[in-house]
């Protein structure tokens, strides 16, 4: 789309040092691009923001545990100040608390002037906001912050009380210079710096505040001005089409349109590659111009540092970079490319687009990319050429690091040409090398094939090199792109599969019912022997059914199974190179489950540090022994209670004391993972390796969690409507249920009135009735099952509330016999709620919070409350872990997770 209708741009968007010329006017420039969005929401800001967050904490903690640090800074100020002439210092007050408020105004007249009211209107919703935030700090250390807060950032004021902790007036003012950009304005920024610096130390001086309050004052000014500013966007600098066209003329071309390529990627990976255009001249062949500015350049940042923190021995180019520095990494990469031999596009010249963008110029190519190509093609010469173009950047070390399906071009004459070398690198490591071919096999082997690709690879490349790429052939490797597409074909993978089990299952029962039709009419038994052996017959006949239908849907599920194409690729080398290395080397520095593990220790050790430190020592001492190991036998038994119902649910033949194992390893499991998420993965797996196909262990699992939930919303109602009838002659139930039962059915209402949720509660269901329901018919054949699943899941429900009363009784058995069994039976139930829908691993902090408030507002008193929680969770939750994880260990290692 060709650059010439653009919106107005704002002020600092238009480029007076590149103007467009006499001779080149601007109606000249013909079509429409696409508007540009009049506001973006930078990473940048984000970042700030966040950076300020943590500086503000870092703030209040120095001044909550460095007592004596702050008290020590503060005298020193307060000695170096005492010999400031008091005539100054008045002075200086006056003209920093004139200037504070003139300096803004001049700056909002002068944008005003030039037409940027929006810019204003940012800076004043950010001193808005600063001022809110400002009231709510200095309310907060009035009222709740501890005293060394109180100390850090107040003093005793002349006359009675203290002064402010945070300064209402200067982080309003702070937060509006920075969301306007006055920082960014040498002039303006010079005067900002003096008059912020001339306002805190005549407040020093004159003891009207502490060290630490101006440090805060400044830290929520700045932090509100860029959270401000990435929530409602800053206003869009991008160069427009005048400007890229006035650009190209004051490098020497005398451009006539310029076209918008369509169809380029934008998303997190390489969405900074920029904005690509066609640009055709007054005579000679046409441009491609690529235009780089900041916001393009941002997109992906947050990405690609979580790349760069995560993957280990690999060089990947820096998340911020300049603009001077991107266009100089492009450049030399282009030249270091055609000087390698590889067919890469040439680049003619680079210039900067003012301050906030640059563009580079290179000769058209034209051609499709891969992608576009149809598969018929995609010819093996192609393939070929495509091996020898990184045959060629290899031979001088170039990396590509970009090797996707749109960055090989085609030209009309079939040759290959390496686009987007802008994320390279020169004289890059082995490691990085192995990585380009592992991507280019899979890119490649997406289109053609593993054996095609792994053909033409090793007649450009030699079987060594592709041998050596095997341990980086991994989807961690693999660009954002290609790890999509791969996951695309698994689940098409996984749906045939499923398919093909499906025809088979409904094979076997076909054939079953015809050999039942075939067999006739069995005569009626006329004696008790016969009609014994004619029931052991039927169940013989069955059981072999039913091992019949077993080998069919494993010989199905086998036939139908397929590797995916890294494992196809892996073979076809191996083929060629048995003794070829092929375990994958290690390259996430951390992964994402160790740094939600360590996220959730961290969490976990101060909930379960700050509750140590609330209960008094006397209190621990003075528990009762026999109640603490009755707490302990209790939290014992619930494994038994948890294996019981999942195994209810199971009519297939599992270990029963094996199961009990995988409960214990669920202990460790909770840990790492939301309780509601963990178990149910971990049970499934369990039954996947105990011989249960997939779908069942998957429907079996998904029964007992549903009669769980059940059973759970039963006895919750139950054991409500039981604790409101206590104090009530008449059997009537409390209010607590009665709201409870309101909230539910308005709930209900709502859900079934609007049309979005009532269609996604009902897809939810019909998808989890599809599986669970069948499975039910199979267990409601067996009774004694059914039994055992529904004993199990009161028995545990039973085993954790004598654990929890257990635990009450051991800190304070004269409390704990005003509470009946049935408030503390909807206390856990409640609590236990709470703690399966928060997203903290093993509800580690909900749970603790909702069961100490349901103890004190059941009547127990927050001195028994809070030990007897801790002893509860660290029975139930902590203690188990170590043995959780070597049952975990133990079962692995045994295949049986």
């Amino acid at each position: 789309m060709v650059m010439g209708h653009d919106a107005e741009p704002p002020e600092e968007a238009r480029q007076p040092d590149v103007p467009a010329g006499p001779e080149e006017p601007s109606e000249r420039v013909s079509g429409d691009e696409p508007l540009l969005a009049a506001r973006v929401h930078r990473p940048s800001d984000l970042l700030r923001a966040l950076i300020g967050v943590l500086a503000i904490a870092l703030v209040l903690a120095i001044a909550a545990f460095a007592h004596g640090t702050t008290s020590g800074l503060e005298q020193d100020i307060n000695k170096g100040t005492t010999g400031a002439p008091d005539v100054f210092v008045k002075i200086a007050g006056l003209v920093s608390s004139i200037a504070v408020l003139l300096v803004p105004v001049a700056f909002a007249i002068e944008r005003l002037i030039k037409r940027d009211g929006l810019r204003i209107a940012d800076g004043v919703l950010a001193a808005v906001l600063a001022h809110g935030v400002t009231l709510a700090t200095d309310l907060w250390v009035a009222r709740a912050a501890p005293g060394t807060i109180q100390d850090a950032l107040t003093q005793p004021s002349a006359g009675g009380g203290l002064t402010d902790p945070v300064h209402g007036y200067l982080a309003p003012v702070i937060a509006y210079m920075t969301a306007v950009g006055m920082a960014r304005r040498p002039r303006w920024r010079v005067v900002l710096w003096f008059v912020l610096l001339l306002d805190a130390f005549t407040m020093l001086v004159a003891g009207y505040t502490t060290a630490f309050s101006i440090i805060l004052t400044v830290l929520i000014g700045w932090t509100v001005a860029y959270g401000t500013l990435y929530t409602v966007g800053s206003p869009n600098v991008r160069p427009t089409g005048q400007t890229l066209l006035a650009g190209l003329r004051r490098v020497g071309f005398r451009p006539v349109t310029a076209l918008r390529t369509e169809g380029l990627p934008d998303h997190a990976e390489h969405g900074d590659r920029g904005r690509r255009y066609i640009v055709t001249l007054e005579d000679g062949p046409p441009l491609d111009v690529t235009v780089v500015d900041r916001e393009q350049q941002a997109h992906g940042f947050f990405y690609r540092v979580w790349r760069r923190l995560t993957l280990r021995a690999i060089t990947t180019r820096r998340s911020i970079v300049s603009l001077r520095q991107a266009l100089e990494q492009e450049a030399l990469l282009a030249y270091a490319a055609i000087a390698a031999g590889a067919n890469a596009p040439k680049l003619i010249a680079t210039s900067e687009l003012g301050p906030d963008a640059v563009m580079l110029v290179y000769e058209h190519l034209g051609g499709r990319p891969l992608d576009a190509l149809e598969d018929k093609e995609v010819t093996d010469e192609l393939v070929r050429s495509a091996w020898r173009q990184v045959k060629a950047l290899q031979s001088r070390r170039i990396a590509h690091r970009r090797l996707a399906g749109d960055a090989i071009l085609v030209d009309r004459s079939g040759n290959v040409i390496l686009t987007d070398l802008s994320g390279g690198e020169i004289a890059a490591g082995d490691l990085v090398l192995r990585m380009d071919i592992a991507q280019l096999l899979t890119t490649l082997g997406l289109r053609v094939g593993p054996e095609r690709v792994v053909a033409a690879a090793v007649e450009v490349l030699g079987p060594d090199a592709i041998a050596d790429c095997l341990p980086l052939l991994q989807p961690i490797a693999l660009t954002r792109s290609t790890r999509a597409e791969l996951r695309r074909l698994a689940r098409e993978r996984s749906k045939r599969e499923r398919e093909a089990v499906l025809e088979a299952s409904e094979a076997a029962k076909r054939a079953r019912a015809e050999s039942v039709e075939a067999g006739g009419a069995v005569p009626e038994p006329t004696t008790k022997a016969d009609r014994k052996a004619v029931r052991a017959a039927v169940r013989a006949e069955k059981q072999a059914d039913k091992r019949a239908e077993k080998r069919a849907l494993d010989t199905a599920l086998d036939e139908a199974r397929e590797e995916d194409l890294l494992a196809q690729i892996r073979q076809q080398v191996l083929l060629i190179r048995p003794q070829a290395p092929v375990e994958p080397v290690r390259l996430e520095r951390i992964k994402p489950r160790t740094l939600v593990s360590l996220i959730a220790g961290a969490v976990a050790a101060y909930f379960l540090l700050s509750q140590i430190a609330r209960t008094p020592l006397s209190t621990i001492a003075e528990a009762n022994w026999g109640w603490v190991a009755a707490a302990v036998l209790f939290s014992a038994l619930s494994y038994i209670a948890a294996a019981m119902s999942l195994l209810g649910f199971v009519p297939e033949r599992v270990s029963f004391w094996r199961t009990v194992v995988a409960q214990v390893a669920g202990s460790f499991v909770k840990i790492v993972a939301p309780a509601a998420v963990g178990g149910v993965a971990l049970n499934t797996r369990f039954l996947q390796r105990s011989g249960v196909r997939p779908g069942l262990a998957v429907a079996s699992v998904g029964a007992s969690q549903l009669f769980g939930l059940g059973a759970h919303i039963l006895l919750l109602l139950a054991f409500g409507y039981l604790t409101g009838t206590e104090k009530s002659q008449s059997f009537t139930p409390s209010r607590t249920v009665i709201a409870g039962l309101l909230t539910v059915a308005v709930l209900v209402l709502v859900v079934t009135a609007i049309p979005y949720m009532r269609k996604f509660v009902s897809t939810r269901l019909r998808s989890l009735f599809a599986g669970v329901v069948p499975r039910m018919l199979d267990v409601l054949q067996r009774p004694l099952k059914l039994v055992t699943g529904i004993g199990g899941m009161l028995l545990l429900t039973g085993v954790f509330v004598l654990c929890l009363d257990a635990s009450i009784r051991a800190f304070g058995q004269g409390e704990a016999e005003t509470l009946s069994f049935a408030s503390v039976a909807v206390v856990f139930l409640a609590g236990n709620a709470i703690g399966s829908a928060a997203p903290t691993p093993g509800g580690v902090g909900a749970v603790e919070g909702a069961l100490t408030f349901g103890l004190v507002a059941v009547g127990l008193p927050i001195h028994v409350a809070t030990p007897a929680v801790l002893l509860f969770r660290l029975l139930t939750l902590w203690l188990p872990v170590l043995p959780g994880w070597l049952c975990f260990n133990w079962l692995t290692k045994r295949e049986a997770l």
